[in-house]
This record gives structure tokens, sequence and C-alpha cells, in this order.
């Protein structure tokens, strides 16, 4: 029966990056995932460019139950050692909006940059492993992979959530921790597009592909200032895949489509400059066409010249484009869902070293756990950090 020092589940941004940080430590590791290539879901993020980080990681962007769990492995693996890890393969990347960093040729290059890191590490890495059995007593962690049984001193779930289910996404992680104890908090899908109720969708269906900039308010009062995109199946883009994690059912969203105009001052000048310019002409110099065309079929927009424009049509207009309240009939689910907020309860972990409390030498890092951050790069972070801080008490061992 082969023994290693630590096994690692999950072939992902955090369980490579571990495997890889343990290894160059010293330690025997043990690298298993169920799918025919590691990095699926690095490979395929960032539209295949993927945002490995952001400028501005702090610990008010991640959402969890315990929002303090966060701050120590951000803290003692930030953005900036990952950068330089980057720096020192020679990836060539470049900042896109609001601090999000991506390669400039490919994800490949993130996935290749673990791969070498693990192999610098000596880390035995096993794909389409299946972990059939796992049990626990006094000499360490049994596993039982597609018939053969290994044994480590320490195990890491890097498993991931349940978000994408085609790159493979499983319960395992959560099965796991449920087996030795650990509480597992409700789980739903983050960072994903809204659908709506069908009378909405019907109007709206004809502005699938339209990008407009908004801001975007949940009932909390959290508000994002990014694109929202119009889709055949609701509302997608920047602005609301972020607010989609803050979002519970039932609730509305607020939406503001000329976030960078004040609407009202606005329509003022243009009527006393050109007083027969039609209102639709005068808004077409704020929003696209296409969604102009819309309202005014939907009767939210009158066919008027901008002397014709009374102050209730003025003030209801201003509302109707500052204000829209939708109320989101849900979202497209786990199988768009960039990422899966709940899981293990951090209140069950060591904030310092991913360890469970109550079950020594049992570790989670990275999605499967209750920490989500924001789009742009954030989860990526967490991903390294979480899995550098087990690394680290893995080598302390």
């Amino acid at each position: 029966m082969e023994r290693f020092d630590a096994v690692v589940i999950g072939a992902g941004a955090a369980g490579m990056f571990c495997a890889a940080m343990a290894g160059q430590a010293g330690r025997r590791v043990l690298l298993v995932d169920n799918g025919k290539k590691p990095g699926r879901k690095i490979l395929m993020s960032g539209g295949g460019r993927c945002n490995f980080t952001n400028l501005y990681v702090e610990p008010a962007a991640y959402l969890s139950q315990n929002r303090h769990f966060c701050k120590s492995a951000l803290a003692r693996y930030t953005q900036w050692d990952f950068i330089d890890l980057v720096n020192k393969h020679g990836i060539a990347w470049h900042e896109k909006t609001l601090g999000q960093l991506f390669c400039d040729d490919s994800a490949q290059q993130i996935v290749d940059m673990l791969v070498a890191e693990c192999e610098k590490g000596g880390v035995t890495t096993r794909l389409r492993s299946e972990v059939l059995e796992v049990s626990h007593d006094e000499n360490g962690y049994n596993l039982v992979l597609n018939g053969d049984t290994v044994r480590a001193d320490n195990l890491v779930i890097a498993s991931g959530g349940l978000s994408m289910p085609g790159l493979g996404a499983t319960p395992f992680g959560y099965k796991i921790a449920e087996q030795f104890g650990l509480k597992v908090l409700p789980t739903r899908a983050g960072l994903v597009p809204f659908t709506l109720h069908k009378p909405l969708l019907e109007q709206l269906q004809t502005l699938s592909g339209v990008s407009v900039a908004s801001t975007i308010t949940a009932e909390d009062g959290t508000v994002f200032r990014e694109n929202l995109l119009f889709t055949h199946r609701g509302l997608s883009g920047p602005a609301v895949l972020q607010i989609s994690s803050y979002w519970r059912p039932g609730e509305y969203v607020t939406v503001n489509l000329v976030p960078d105009c004040d609407l009202e001052s606005f329509l003022d000048e243009q009527r006393a400059a050109h007083p027969n310019q039609s209102l639709k002409n005068t808004l077409a110099m704020q929003l696209p066409k296409r969604l102009i065309e819309c309202l005014q079929l939907l009767g939210q927009i009158p066919d008027v010249t901008l002397k014709q424009l009374n102050t209730r049509e003025q003030n209801a207009l201003v509302d109707t484009l500052t204000q829209w309240r939708v109320q989101p009939n849900g979202t497209e689910g786990y199988r768009t869902a960039e990422v899966t907020l709940g899981g293990v309860d951090t209140d069950e972990l060591s904030s310092r070293t991913m360890e469970a409390r109550n079950v020594p030498g049992l570790y989670f890092i990275g999605e499967v756990m209750d920490v989500t951050g924001w789009l742009g790069g954030y989860n990526f972070q967490w991903a390294w950090a979480s899995a550098w801080a087990c690394a680290q008490a893995l080598s302390e061992k």
C-alpha cells in the first residue's frame, strides 16, 4: 500500500497550488482528480484567458457567514505574491477594468505553470481517478481510488463546489465534510445570470445582445456599477453576475440604465437648446437605439418632441430609466454559475491552516468552503491564498 504525507483531492486552482507548495516543502504528495485534464475550470475562465487575480483584493470583496475568516490567508499570500510567480514563469498579462488581471495569451499558461510547479515539488498526479471510499484511523487516512488503496497522514479537500457540472463539479467535498461531522451550510449558485418571468422576458427579447452601462442595487443595499447585458433568457453581464450573489428568490433589484448622466438636467438642457428634437433621438445620445425603440413600443417612452414632453411624463421617464425595479424569476443555476455560495462552514476550520478543528489532518481549501469572492479574479486569489495557508501547515508538521 502506497503511503503519502498528504493526498489532495481536486486538481483545480487550489488543489494544484497546494500540492505544488507542499511538495516543494519536502512533503510526499498525491494529487487526485476525476477528470482527464487538470485545471478544467481554469481553462475556460476569463473567456479562455484566466482572470487569475485582482489588484484590489480585500476581505470586503468576499461573502461568508464569517466575514473575518478570509483575512488571515489573504494577508499572508497576496495578489502580489501570485503576480511574482506568474512573472517568474514569463507569462505576459494585462489589466482590464477594475484591477482584473488576465493572461495576454491563454489560460493554458496558468495550468502549465501549476503543472510545472507540481513537477518541481515531485507531486504524484493521478487523473481519471474516482475516490470510492475515505476512512480514518489512528494511522491516518485510507482512500480507495479506482480499486487501489492509498494511505496518507493528511487529506486535503480541494474538490470545488457545484458550479458548472459539465466540468465535473460534484458534491464530493460536502459529503466528506459531513462524513467527518463538519457542518455544511446551504449552497446556491453565485455569479450567475438572472432569468425573467415570461411576460417581461417576452417584452425584452428583442434586446438580446444589447449591453448598457448600469448601476444595480440589491434589496440589502449592495451596489455594483458595471455593464448589464440583455439575453434571450433574461439579464446577464458583470453587473448582474455580481449582484446575483446578494439576491434571494422573491427579491427585486433596482437598475439605473444611465449611471453617468443626470437625466433630469440633461433633458432640460437639450430642451433649451433643441426644443423640436424628438425625445427618442435625444435619448439615443445616452442609450442604445434598440433599447429606446423597445421601451417606446412598451409605452415607456412617449413619441413626442422635447417641448411636448410635460413634467409628469418627464418624471415618469426619469423614474423608468434610473429606478427600473426588476423581480427576477430566478437564476440560470449551477449550469452557468461561476461559483457556489455556501459550503463547508468556516467555523469548523482554522483560518490560519484550513484544518478542521476537530478532525486532525483534514483540510478544506478553495471553493468547497463558505468563502465566495466577487467577479474579477477574487475567487482565484482565494484559491491561491487558502492553498498556500494549507501547504504551510503541511510543511510545518
